[in-house]
C-alpha cells in the first residue's frame, strides 16, 4: 500500500487548514457549540467558502462544480474538516453519497441541474431509503410509486431516519415500482423535491445532536426527469455505491481527534502520570494509527480505481468500534465532568467527548451495521462459512 501525498496533494491540505484556521471560520464552529437544544446546524458559511474555491467537491469535474481532482483531495479534505470541528455530516451526505450517486446513474441533465449547486454549497440534498418496519433491510421497502400517465409518477409511503431532511432541498428517494418474487428486484430512485406539495418533514428525535428525519410523501408528483438510473433497478445502483462509503475515513479521523484532545486534557490536569494511564493511551494510539492505515487503503484502492468491499467492511467495521471504545475510555479517564455537553462551559474536550459517546451507536449501525462488516469479513474474505 502507498499513500504518500504528492507534493501538490500536501499543498492543498494545507491550503484547506489555512482556511479552516481563519479567524472567521473558528468564530463559525465555536458558535455553534452554544446553540440551544434541538438547533442543529445545517448549511455553513464555510461550506459556501469552500464551493467558492470548488474544493467542497474537489473530486468532481469541474463542469460540475469541482476541480477534476481525486479521492485522495477528497478524503484530505475530510480529514480536515473534521479535525478543526467542523460538522461534515451535510456535506458527507450531500456530497459524498448523493453527488457520486447522481455522478454513477444521473443522466447528463440531471448532473447538470443538481450538482453544481451542490458543489457550490448553496444547496443540500438527503437520503430516503429507511422506513418503518423495515430498517436496514432495503429490499423490505413498501414506500410504492404509481404510474400516473406520460412518464410520471406518485409517491406514497413514509421514510425515517433520514439526517438533515430538514435543511435539504432535495432527496434520493427509493420506492418500489413493481412487485416481484426477488424482492431486490423493483425498487427505484427518485430524485424528489422536498419543499412541495405532498411532502411533509418532521423532526424525529434521537440521542445525537441531530435529528433524525420522519418524512411523508403523499402522492407527490414526480415526472420522467426524476427518475434516476433504470426504472426497478435501483436497488442494483444503491449497491454499487455502499462499498465506497465504507473508507471508515471519516470515523478514524473522528476517532483521532477525540482522542488528541483525551490527551491534550490530561496533560492540562495532570492526568497523565496517573498509574496505568499511559499504557492505555498507547494502545488506543496504536489502534487509531491502524484504523487510519485501514481507511487509506481503501482510499488507495479508490484512486487505483479498485473496490474491494472486504477491505472497506474492515475499514469501517475497525474505525467504528474503536471511536465508540475511545468514548468510555476518555470518559473513564477524564471523570464526571466529562460527561458535560458542549453547552456548559466547564465541559472538557469542547463537549466533544459527550456527544461522541452518544453519536457512537449510530457510527456502528450506519452504512452497514458492525455485524454485517464482521459477516462480509468472516464469509467473503476469510471464507470462513463456506
Amino acid at each position: 500500500m502507498d499513500y504518500a501525498l504528492t507534493p501538490e496533494q500536501e499543498a492543498f491540505r494545507k491550503e484547506v487548514c489555512d482556511l479552516l484556521s481563519e479567524d472567521a471560520v473558528r468564530a463559525e464552529v465555536e458558535g455553534l457549540r452554544h446553540r440551544p437544544p434541538g438547533a442543529e446546524p445545517g448549511m455553513l458559511e464555510v461550506y459556501r467558502r469552500l464551493g467558492e474555491r470548488r474544493w467542497l467537491a474537489v473530486n468532481w469535474p469541474e463542469e460540475y462544480g469541482g476541480l477534476g481532482r481525486g479521492v485522495v483531495e477528497k478524503s484530505l479534505l475530510t480529514e480536515e474538516l473534521i479535525r478543526h470541528g467542523v460538522p461534515d455530516l451535510v456535506h458527507v451526505v450531500s456530497v459524498d453519497i448523493v453527488g457520486l450517486i447522481l455522478q454513477m446513474a444521473g443522466t447528463p441533465e440531471q448532473r447538470r441541474r443538481l450538482l453544481p449547486p451542490l458543489a457550490r454549497g448553496e444547496a443540500s440534498a438527503s437520503v430516503l431509503y429507511s422506513e418503518p418496519g423495515a430498517g436496514s433491510d432495503l429490499a423490505a421497502l413498501r414506500t410504492r410509486a404509481e404510474p400516473d400517465g406520460d412518464g410520471a409518477w406518485r409517491l406514497y409511503g413514509r421514510k425515517v431516519y433520514s439526517l438533515k431532511s430538514q435543511f435539504a432541498d432535495w432527496a434520493l428517494c427509493a420506492a418500489r415500482t413493481s412487485e416481484s418474487e426477488a424482492a431486490a428486484y423493483g425498487i427505484t430512485l427518485f430524485v424528489v423535491p422536498l419543499r412541495t406539495p405532498g411532502v411533509t418533514v418532521r423532526a424525529l428525535p434521537s440521542l445525537s445532536d441531530d435529528a433524525f428525519g420522519d418524512v411523508t410523501l403523499e402522492g407527490v408528483r414526480l415526472t420522467r426527469d426524476d427518475v434516476l438510473g433504470p426504472v426497478d433497478e435501483g436497488y442494483q445502483v444503491i449497491n454499487e455505491v455502499i462499498p465506497v462509503e465504507r473508507t471508515g475515513l471519516e470515523f478514524q479521523a473522528k476517532a483521532r481527534r477525540l482522542l488528541d484532545l483525551v490527551v491534550r486534557r490530561l496533560r492540562e490536569t495532570g492526568g497523565l502520570d496517573e498509574p496505568g494511564t499511559g499504557p492505555r493511551l498507547v494502545r488506543l494510539h496504536a489502534r487509531a494509527r491502524a484504523a487510519e492505515l485501514l481507511s487509506w487503503r481503501v482510499v488507495t484502492e479508490l484512486r487505483d480505481g479498485r473496490i474491494d468491499g472486504v477491505h472497506a467492511a474492515m475499514a469501517k467495521w475497525y474505525a467504528t468500534e474503536l471511536f465508540k471504545e475511545l468514548t468510555h475510555t476518555g470518559i473513564e479517564l477524564l471523570g464526571l465532568d466529562a460527561t458535560l455537553s458542549a453547552r456548559d462551559p466547564r465541559a472538557p474536550c469542547a463537549g466533544v467527548l459527550e456527544s461522541g459517546h452518544r453519536d457512537a451507536p449510530g457510527y456502528t449501525l450506519s452504512a452497514g451495521t458492525s455485524e454485517i462488516m464482521q459477516y462480509l469479513i468472516a464469509s467473503t474474505g476469510l471464507r470462513l462459512l463456506t
